[in-house]
């Protein structure tokens, strides 16, 4: 079939497999082209691998340290005349080229929140790994999550707390700001929201790797959050998903004090640079900010993408400077250059003064664009879109 972007609100519902085997070979490329992750990790299980952060973080470890990689996350293969979706075929492209490179790669389709699939992986890792995890890395970004134990199923909402928001937001494909306003989250929607996108799924994880004897002395584990400037405070820090991360912050010293208790091991919060993922085009006014810092950071030559942060977070931060440097909370920050002072100043004077007249000169709404389309396999150079293709392609593990 020809295959052809389908936007429906802020996802793109179709995807396209040699856009996305480009995709994933371009971040291959800048990793294999950056100096070899010093005394990096050998055995990698990321939890959530098939996109952004995630893909980022096992492409860096494969490619930049020759680390053997377990994947696991929840994509839709093929179906009639429907595509993948953008994840299996980035993972149907990373098994290739991983295997090309002689490097282990072996993917998990389903729920990552379910006891079947802990169980599946814990048993390949004994098998294939001896039980010798050196990083798991922790990367879910979901809409919903069933209690493995009770089967009630929790569904997340962005929302703000406490009072009404109101806002200016923007249409990214059509280039119009509007003012966009949420009505406060209940008790119960924050309870769910802290239940699907906190940190207690990543403590069964390690809890049942610990028991297994699964983790490598000096195992680390790391998962990623966000801060952001003010103008996104109340939708974020301070909203529903705010909640979530603080929870998924104090799990990181619950697990800090375990896998030290344990493997003499560490667990860390990575908080990431503002980006176009699949998560970020879903939360209001996120967009706009994002499309701002973009041409700011581009006109300073800061910019990075999610392949740039995970490289840095490998080479510079976890396997780089013996004495890594944490903020008070302990946290990693590959946010720093985006939270320059120069940086945000720059952010809130354009902010201030942004609107329709002026959205193209002051946002880089083409560079968003791109970023979106190519989560999805779109816009990618030496792809032939117009071609036919044929949607379903195999993963080669699965």
């Amino acid at each position: 079939m020809i295959i052809q972007p389908k936007i429906r609100g802020f996802i793109c519902t179709t995807a396209h497999p040699q856009g996305c085997r480009q995709h994933v070979k371009q971040w291959i490329d800048y990793v294999k082209s950056k100096p070899k992750i010093g005394n990096p990790p050998k055995k990698v299980l990321v939890i959530g691998a098939s996109t952004g952060f995630g893909l980022a973080s096992r492409i860096a470890a494969a490619f930049g340290g020759g680390a053997q990689t377990i994947g696991v996350f929840f994509e839709k293969p093929a179906d009639g005349k429907r595509t993948a979706s953008a994840g299996w075929y980035n993972t149907a492209a990373f098994e290739e080229f991983a295997a090309e490179a002689g490097l282990y790669a072996k993917s998990f389709n389903g729920d990552a929140f379910s006891d079947e699939i802990k169980k599946q992986v814990l048993e390949t890792i004994q098998n294939d790994w001896n039980g010798e995890v050196d990083l798991v890395i922790y990367s879910i970004a979901s809409p919903r999550r069933a209690d493995p134990k009770t089967g009630e199923v929790f569904s997340s909402v962005l929302k703000p707390i406490g009072k009404s928001f109101h806002n200016k937001t923007v249409d990214v494909m059509n280039a119009k700001l509007s003012e966009i306003s949420i009505e406060p989250a209940s008790e119960a929607e924050i309870i769910d929201t802290v239940r699907v996108m906190g940190g207690e799924d990543w403590q069964w994880w390690i809890e049942d790797l610990i028991e297994a004897n699964l983790l490598a002395h000096n195992a680390k584990t790391v998962a990623f959050t966000y801060i952001g400037p003010e103008v996104t405070h109340a939708i974020y820090r301070q909203g529903t998903i705010g909640k979530a991360k603080e929870h998924l912050e104090q799990t990181a010293e619950v697990l800090n004090n375990m896998l030290s208790e344990s493997v003499d091991g560490e667990a860390y919060i990575s908080v990431n640079k503002a980006l176009v993922t699949q998560a970020s085009a879903a939360i209001p006014v996120v967009p706009l900010y994002i499309s701002i810092l973009y041409k700011i950071m581009k006109e300073k030559k800061l910019h990075e993408g999610c392949i740039e942060q995970m490289y840095r977070l490998l080479h510079d931060r976890l396997y780089g400077d013996p004495e890594m440097l944490l903020d008070k909370k302990g946290r990693i920050r590959l946010d720093d250059l985006e939270m320059r002072q120069d940086v945000q100043e720059a952010v809130n004077a354009v902010w201030n003064k942004i609107n329709n007249d002026n959205l193209n000169e002051y946002a880089d709404l083409a560079g968003y664009r791109d970023d979106f389309y190519r989560l999805f396999g779109f816009e990618l150079p030496a792809v032939n879109y117009e071609a036919e293709v044929d949607p379903d392609v195999k993963i080669g593990s699965l």
